[in-house]
């Protein structure tokens, strides 16, 4: 297993796993059981689940423990994630509301393809000073 997450790749996906577990169990819960509209309960989910992608990707997925510069930092993977929100709750609307999927494969096809497009702006803008091309 050390082998394998020693891989950018391979640590983004695992931290990104988790935080779209927990995205998806908060959302299931509170749309199904609880009974929130499921944008608003997309919201809620995606607020949880920020604080724990937050604390994996910057001291796991990119091995960043310094704390110079870490608000700038959490205002930039902030940036990143209010842009992944409003793309995966646009997505979300779109595979809800004109193609008719369950809320639950809509958020699965949605966060995925938002996982793609924050993946390279968290890479590129928010951590890039901890990372070299080999950990690619």
């Amino acid at each position: 297993m050390k082998r394998l997450t020693k891989h950018l790749v391979v640590r983004y996906v695992i931290a990104g796993g988790t935080s779209a577990f927990i995205n998806l169990a908060v959302l299931s819960y509170l749309y199904y059981i609880v009974g929130i509209h499921y944008l608003i309960a997309g919201i809620i989910s995606f607020v949880i689940s920020f604080m724990i992608s937050l604390v994996l990707q910057k001291l796991w997925t990119f091995k960043d423990s310094s704390r110079d510069g870490i608000g700038l930092q959490i205002g930039k993977y902030l940036a990143t994630s209010l842009f992944g929100l409003g793309l995966n709750t646009l997505l979300l609307y779109i595979l809800v509301d004109h193609f008719h999927f369950f809320v639950y494969i809509g958020q699965i096809i949605a966060g995925g393809s938002t996982a793609c497009v924050t993946f390279f702006l968290s890479r590129k803008y928010v951590f890039r000073s901890q990372m070299t091309m080999l950990d690619f």
